[in-house]
């Protein structure tokens, strides 16, 4: 019989928040929450205000009135998209003279079509989507810009319960995974991790692209072993007691980039203001993301039905890192969900380094020159200089910051080695 995992808390302190997001020693009766300082700070009321306007941003800054103020926006509902749909709900977007509606979209391959023939302005995507995109692989090859990085970290590689006892990847051979995209961080961390562990994943293990709403139903079904996925549903598995979360994708590259927001080539040509007031917005709402004493609220907004209508306490486990692991543990783990704007160079050229490595692509490609054409990396970084806003964490003074998947580092300089080695 699977064990039931039931979320509760290490500490109870009077009167105060537990990580988790919930609360311990309060009435949450409607008129005793309305009627106290705790209501503001669950609605947002109290906290950093980002009410810039482009008429008062920074000297320094492109403020120009946006070409385009109505925008179409296409998201796929995961947690990964918490800063779109904040900078949506709070109104960052409107702040910078934008009006914006959010498009649900039921997977990366719509969202790429939808962004690609103009009924989509911007759109959430994978992190590798721009590169592989611009770079012609897996479709015709199409200008795609990675405007701001979204979210990172966040993902996990979740077992079916029947394999509490076979944690050991050396004896995966004959499993069957699902990744939601080939040009996924999903897809290139499993790999690396079957990899790790000699494993080849292309003739050792099957992968099937699956949706994210979709690897819940499978797992339960039998049809696959696991998935490495994105919040929810990675929680979601384990509350309908159907797996457990093997590993955090924080173990195996703490730090590593998921999803960002993209822009074709062309869009930003034509409208470079509204390039600009979508920039601001997104840094604005990772500022709002970065601090753990939003992620209450945050969860609240993305359960509603319009974004990730997905049950709160589910989401909110993924978001603050104090969650049920499927095994009957109760683990907290900050680090689980991250948001950081800056598109950094060096993890575009770990992604294309994969696509070179399982061969997506075929022909010499100038990495450094496509990663820091593709990842509009000097835009935020001067964005947010200008913007100077006190809860956004400051970058990485290189551009190229170090990077670690599975205790190695990963060195640049070897980014086209001719050795496909599995």
């Amino acid at each position: 019989m699977p064990r039931t995992s039931t979320l509760t808390c290490h500490t109870a302190t009077p009167a105060t928040f537990c990580p988790c997001g919930g609360t311990h020693g309060l009435s949450l009766s409607r008129r005793g929450l309305l009627g106290g300082s705790l209501a503001a700070a669950l609605t947002g009321a109290v906290g950093p205000a980002f009410a810039t306007t482009p008429s008062d941003a920074p000297s320094g800054v492109a403020t120009g009135t946006p070409e385009k103020t109505a925008l179409k926006i296409g998201f796929v509902p995961i947690s990964c998209a918490a800063p779109l749909v904040m900078a949506h709900a709070k109104g960052f977007f409107h702040n910078e003279g934008l009006t914006v509606e959010l498009q649900k979209t039921a997977g990366w391959a719509l969202i790429r079509d939808n962004l690609l023939n103009g009924n989509f302005d911007a759109s959430h995507l994978l992190s590798p989507m721009p590169l592989a995109l611009s770079l012609g692989a897996g479709h015709a090859p199409t200008p795609v810009r990675a405007v701001t990085m979204q979210n990172t970290n966040g993902q996990a590689i979740v077992l079916a319960l029947k394999h509490q006892n076979r944690r050991d990847p050396r004896n995966w051979k004959g499993m069957t995974f699902a990744i939601p995209f080939e040009f996924s961080m999903h897809n290139f961390l499993l790999r690396a991790y079957l990899a790790h562990y000699g494993l080849n994943p292309d003739q050792d293990v099957t992968m099937r692209v699956t949706a994210p709403p979709e690897m819940v139903a499978n797992l339960k079904a039998g049809n696959i072993d696991g998935f490495i996925g994105p919040d929810p549903f990675n929680q979601r598995a384990v509350t309908e007691q159907a797996g457990f979360l093997h590993i955090l994708s924080s173990q195996i590259w703490d730090g590593h980039p998921c999803c960002a927001l993209g822009m074709t080539e062309n869009f930003i040509h034509t409208h470079p203001n509204t390039y600009s007031a979508v920039q601001r917005a997104m840094i604005r709402a990772a500022a709002y993301m970065q601090q753990t004493e939003n992620r209450q609220e945050a969860a609240t907004i993305l359960a509603r039905a319009e974004y990730l209508n997905q049950p709160e306490i589910v989401i909110r486990q993924g978001l603050t890192g104090h969650y049920a692991d499927g095994l009957g543990a109760v683990r907290n783990v900050p680090s689980r969900l991250g948001f950081n704007p800056f598109p950094y160079y060096s993890p575009a050229l770990w992604m294309i380094a994969q696509m070179k490595r399982w061969g997506y692509l075929n022909s010499p490609v100038d990495a450094r020159k496509v990663a820091e054409e593709v990842f509009m990396l000097k835009d935020v970084r001067r964005h947010a200089a200008a913007l100077a806003l006190p809860d956004l964490t400051p970058p990485y003074a290189s551009d190229y910051p170090p990077i670690q998947v599975l205790g190695t580092a990963f060195d640049p300089a070897a980014t086209f080695a001719e050795n496909r080695t599995r």
